[in-house]
């Protein structure tokens, strides 16, 4: 137990003994001992300075509540128990310590009183007068009688605080936000009253909060601290309150995915910053007044495109205080011409038409056989390699349509190129056969030999047969598909007649030879013949000009053809 000691004295004075603070005020020596309620209280008989020589005995009383004095009990100096005198309620709560200290159990405000030591010895006679001062904490401050919403700008009664069961009774202070509230009289009152327990005697502090609101009080906190002699402050739960005030604007929201397809639901979303908000509000859906009741929704199923336009809410009492919203709702309509499987001839056209409507500028893209395409083919004159899956990809934000069609272009056979060349070994001769045609032609050789490979690309095929010629060929190659056929020829030496030859360089180069003698010799034969015709010409003319006089060799110019054209026809 912390015991504090005040004694009162002709001169006022304080001094510390026995770190034990002793006050002393003009007037009879009396110390003064704080005990703490509901636990045993020690009260020290001479600040524990008891033994004397020749101790005799020591004796307690004190002064009862009609200020006559009663006695306690008394210890003999050679007995080890006290003799207890008391006949009130002291008489099963009271003993002697070792140091001669009185004990009171189960300290209460009605210990108030003076307490006297008398010590008796052989030489002297000595009494120490002692006050008790019972002291209790109060229990923790709790706010009652809490408003449910403060008005703004109104001055209201924010609550009762309350700190039970004290000696001396607490101050309470009010707080907003760990700072303390000051009545100002106006905008802050402040009341506080101090009750008595009568049976305890226990003081209860309460205290009452007139407070005037603003919007920016909504998340405020507001506690109640009890101070008390008898330990640290304690502070009540924190406290908030809901501000009440009118609505000053309406807003409007579209809760809705973005961007608003045909076929979504819309929902159109009121709310207003008044507290407590309203809860019902009239929209205006395209001109026609929807009211809602006990809610602040208003959903529009299944938009198309006409429920694009402005729509509005209000307050239930005030049309003029509303909110408007655009939506807008997204479409894209796409046509191709054509579409699926298209089959075409070769050389023909083609015509693709797209056409769109959208909410937004759209976008387009082409791709053939899954390559993205800068833009269309021109299909004026369709070759084998416009053929292909097209795909059309046209898009808005949100919304995209694919649409496609695979185009076919048909074509009779066609060889472009028969070619044939030594194996790398010189012990084959592979002949490669090129044509053109769709559907994809057949081929068919006129010897037999080995198919080594085949491809057919964009409506190109090649064909490469590996054969051993034991003798001079001439080799045919045949393609054929539903809309024809079409054939060539090649010839072919002999592997065996080439080895026994002149080793030839290529056997496309010697027959090349053979083609420009034969073409050198047809030549000479035709200018040889020409001289011919022109000689008799002129021999016929002679014989015409007798009678003129000419010579038979005929004019110089003619003599000069004629040993040209005989010159020609020597080579």
């Amino acid at each position: 137990m912390n015991i504090i000691h005040w004694c009162c004295c002709v001169e006022s004075s304080c001094h510390l003994k026995q770190d034990v603070l002793v006050l002393y005020f003009p007037g009879s020596c009396v110390d003064t001992v704080i005990g703490l309620y509901g636990e045993t209280i020690e009260v020290p008989c001479n600040n524990g300075i008891n033994k004397p020589d020749g101790l005799i005995f020591t004796k307690w009383k004190y002064v009862k509540d009609d200020g006559s004095p009663g006695d306690l009990l008394v210890k003999q100096a050679q007995k080890d128990d006290a003799t207890v005198s008391a006949t009130d309620g002291y008489k099963s709560r009271v003993s002697i310590a070792a140091n001669s200290s009185l004990l009171i159990t189960q300290g209460s405000l009605v210990d108030q009183r003076v307490f006297t030591c008398m010590v008796v010895s052989l030489t002297n006679l000595e009494e120490h007068s002692v006050e008790l001062k019972v002291y209790k904490k109060p229990s923790a401050p709790v706010i009652k009688n809490k408003a449910k919403g403060l008005e703004n700008s109104k001055l209201t009664q924010l609550g009762e605080c309350v700190a039970e069961s004290a000696n001396p009774a607490a101050n309470l202070i009010w707080m907003k936000n760990n700072q303390p509230l000051v009545d100002d009289g106006k905008t802050i009152i402040i009341t506080s009253a101090i009750t008595k327990d009568p049976v305890t005697g226990l003081s209860s502090t309460s205290s009452r909060l007139q407070y005037t609101a603003s919007k920016e009080d909504v998340e405020s906190q507001f506690t109640c601290t009890a101070k008390h002699v008898m330990g640290s402050d304690q502070v009540s739960a924190p406290e908030t309150f809901p501000i009440h005030y009118p609505t000053e604007k309406v807003s409007l929201q579209v809760v809705s995915q973005s961007p608003i397809r045909e076929g979504d639901d819309v929902t159109l979303k009121c709310q207003a910053d008044g507290n407590p908000p309203p809860t019902s509000f009239n929209f205006n859906i395209k001109g026609k007044k929807v009211t809602v009741m006990d809610k602040d929704v208003y959903t529009l199923t299944g938009v198309t495109r006409a429920d694009t336009g402005v729509y509005k809410c209000s307050l239930l009492d005030n049309d003029v205080m509303e909110s408007t919203q655009m939506v807008t709702v997204s479409f894209l309509d796409v046509s191709l011409t054509p579409t699926g499987k298209v089959l075409k001839k070769l050389g023909e056209k083609l015509e693709v038409l797209l056409e769109k409507n959208a909410s937004t500028e759209a976008k387009v893209t082409w791709k053939k056989d899954n390559h993205k395409l800068d833009k269309l083919p021109d299909f004026s004159n369709l070759t084998y390699s416009d053929a292909g899956l097209y795909v059309c990809d046209v898009s808005i934000e949100g919304i995209k349509h694919s649409l496609s069609f695979e185009l076919t272009v048909e074509g009779g056979p066609k060889i472009m190129r028969l070619t044939k060349h030594r194996s790398n070994d010189g012990k084959h001769k592979i002949l490669t056969c090129e044509a053109e045609g769709s559907p994809k032609p057949d081929v068919q050789w006129s010897v037999n030999g080995t198919n080594d490979e085949t491809t057919y690309v964009n409506g190109k095929a090649t064909y490469k047969l590996t054969v051993v010629p034991s003798k001079n060929l001439t080799v045919s190659c045949q393609v054929t598909n539903k809309l024809g056929h079409d054939m060539r020829d090649i010839s072919v030496f002999s592997l065996f007649e080439e080895h026994k030859s002149k080793p030839e360089k290529n056997e496309d180069g010697a027959e090349q030879a053979k083609v420009i003698v034969g073409v050198v010799v047809g030549l000479s034969l035709a200018a040889a013949l020409v001289g011919l015709i022109y000689w008799i010409c002129i021999k016929k003319t002679r014989q015409g000009s007798w009678k003129t006089g000419e010579k038979e060799t005929g004019t110089s110019e003619e003599s000069k053809k004629l040993e040209e054209n005989n010159h020609k026809a020597d080579v």
